[in-house]
């Protein structure tokens, strides 16, 4: 295998060993340093180059690695999983989100037109052509930053849209094209029920300890709330219109008993009551400590969550910048501010997104078959946490000899991903050009200015 990497990267490769048969494993070591190293534009073709790879293996390995090999995403999703336990708490917080990852071409299989955040305002939404994938991460504070919190993408789904029969204009017209890997009836899934399947799979890889799932209003229908494991719940953002009742009053009459009781004020009739109370309190919000207003109540949202009972939280700003929202959790042992608290961690999984697009080419992969566009985008999240817990376990300590003089930004004070792999490409140069003892000082002298200097790429 190839030696790209610093030796103490080496534990978290062997790590995941057991997921591959020994030649899918030299590719899996080989991609994924290579993957790390590589600057610019991440196409699997550029990647091979630039690591010099055709050295080690035939280039028609590594297409075939993602095309052909036998190995499962969910099974380096668990491997991920055992290595953040020791770092977790009791409770364990996870998040479930999509993302876009842009493409062209009209034979991508299971590309798709979708709406595109980045791009969208309010008024006027935007849609792009792409892949959607679902990602289920783990939100955990390393021991180097106890006050922040990463997300580790554990699971990924990717969401293919349904089949139709639309046809090219003209008499005649074939079926689009684009509609290469789009999902028959039987296939298809929304995006909640993959997330559905993910939360299952990582509740039943941890059946004692409590799960909290943390979700935008997409994933706080129906298709989660009723179908959760007996160790996961739910936290969500409601929709201030819902219909808040009562629970069902057991009074013993004839006939079938009440599912639900009687209809109580929506969040938004409860925020524009003015004889309303409201208590004031200052929380922990994205780092910071933000003062505002907040209602509770226990209460059923029934086209949501049915018979069970949610703990409903409004939520004001004193100052008026921003709207009124309202959240929920299925978790009734969580005070108000607990609430509000824990679902600002999911904020970390959307950081990640933006980190894997810009440093790690996420949207960069030009496969087409199926089996690769299923796999190729998806490594790149465990790539993203192998960075990370390398640099949890040994790379902070090395952190202070790769960071960047920056005298306009005096106020930094926490570290990014983008410093994070600075330090893991910096401690790579260090150790290939300065390990080898007949080095001479001289030599040594003119290198050094040029791994300084090459630092400021990374």
């Amino acid at each position: 295998m190839p030696d790209l990497l610093p030796r103490s990267f080496a534990p978290f490769l062997l790590a995941f060993q057991s997921c591959f048969t020994r030649p899918s494993f030299d590719s899996f070591w080989a991609v994924t340093c290579a993957w790390i190293l590589c600057s610019g534009r991440r196409s699997l073709t550029r990647i091979i180059q630039s690591a010099q790879l055709t050295e080690f293996k035939h280039y028609c390995s590594f297409h075939r690695f993602f095309s052909q090999a036998r190995w499962s995403l969910d099974d380096l999703g668990r491997c991920v999983l055992q290595l953040l336990l020791p770092l977790c708490a009791d409770v364990l917080v996870g998040a479930v989100d999509d993302t876009l990852a842009r493409k062209s071409g009209r034979h991508i299989w299971g590309a798709g037109m979708h709406h595109d955040p980045l791009r969208s305002t309010q008024k006027h939404p935007f849609f792009a052509f792409g892949h959607n994938f679902v990602v289920f991460s783990l939100q955990v504070a390393l021991p180097f930053a106890p006050n922040k919190y990463w997300a580790f993408p554990i699971l990924v789904r990717l969401y293919r849209k349904r089949q139709t029969n639309e046809r090219a204009p003209g008499k005649g017209g074939k079926l689009e094209r684009k509609q290469t890997g789009q999902a028959t009836g039987k296939q298809y899934r929304t995006r909640p029920e993959l997330a559905l399947e993910m939360i299952q799979i990582v509740a039943s890889w941890i059946p004692e300890r409590m799960l909290r799932v943390l979700g935008d209003s997409e994933y706080a229908g129906q298709s989660i709330s009723r179908h959760l494991p007996a160790n996961a719940k739910l936290i969500s953002r409601m929709n201030m219109k819902a219909a808040l009742y009562e629970p069902a009053a057991k009074i013993a009459k004839r006939g079938r008993r009440r599912k639900k009781g009687d209809r109580l004020a929506s969040p938004l009739q409860m925020a524009q009551d003015r004889k309303a109370k409201w208590i004031k309190t200052t929380v922990s919000l994205y780092g910071k400590q933000v003062k505002l207003w907040y209602q509770t109540i226990d209460a059923l949202w029934y086209p949501s969550a049915g018979q069970q009972l949610l703990r409903i939280v409004l939520v004001r700003d004193p100052s008026g910048r921003r709207r009124d929202d309202c959240f929920f959790s299925l978790d009734l042992t969580l005070s108000a501010s607990q609430i509000l608290e824990i679902f600002s961690r999911r904020w970390p999984l959307e950081v990640c997104f933006r980190d894997v697009k810009q440093f790690l080419g996420f949207e960069d992969p030009q496969n087409r078959v199926a089996n690769a566009t299923t796999r190729t985008a998806p490594l790149i999240f465990y790539i993203y946490d192998l960075v990370l817990l390398w640099h949890a376990q040994c790379g902070h300590r090395l952190a202070p000899e790769s960071a960047l003089d920056r005298l306009w930004y005096p106020q930094k004070a926490s570290v990014s991903f983008e410093d994070i792999l600075r330090t893991l490409r910096h401690a790579t140069w260090q150790e290939r050009i300065f390990s080898d003892p007949a080095l001479d000082t001289h030599t040594r002298k003119l290198l050094q200015p040029l791994v300084e200097w090459a630092k400021t790429l990374a």
